[in-house]
């Protein structure tokens, strides 16, 4: 116990090695949805307020949010809230103890992803 050679390694794999997993990633995405969904809620709510305050500044909050910008905005948030919807119930079922191995996980999160597009898709189509 004298002389302990100690080796010098990292405490977890670095970036550069580390190659990300389908899981990760839908993990990442999940938790980035959740918190982009803020911005459309921030322009729904600025233009409900401008609906509220004067015929003029709604007119303005009502042109941003027609625009291709506000078409952008609302597509993108339709589309995480379906992702982080089946992200959530993705969760409860590993919750419950199931599909916790490695193949079940990776089809769940293709699911997720190719589930929140169509879902995203087909809600655009039925808005319009």
């Amino acid at each position: 116990m004298a002389n302990v050679k100690r080796v010098e390694r990292p405490l977890s794999p670095h970036l550069q090695i580390y190659r990300p997993q389908l899981t990760s990633i839908v993990s990442i995405l999940t938790r980035i949805t959740g918190n982009a969904l803020i911005v459309g809620v921030m322009l729904a709510v600025w233009w409900l307020l401008a609906a509220a305050t004067s015929p003029e500044y709604f007119a303005t909050a009502n042109a941003v949010a027609t625009s291709w910008f506000g078409d952008l905005v609302f597509t993108g948030s339709a589309w995480a809230v379906w992702y982080h919807y089946l992200a959530g119930l993705r969760h409860l079922y590993f919750d419950a103890g199931k599909g916790l191995d490695i193949p079940t996980a990776e089809k769940l999160g293709w699911g997720i992803i190719i589930g929140s597009v169509v879902l995203t898709a087909l809600t655009v189509i039925l808005v319009q």
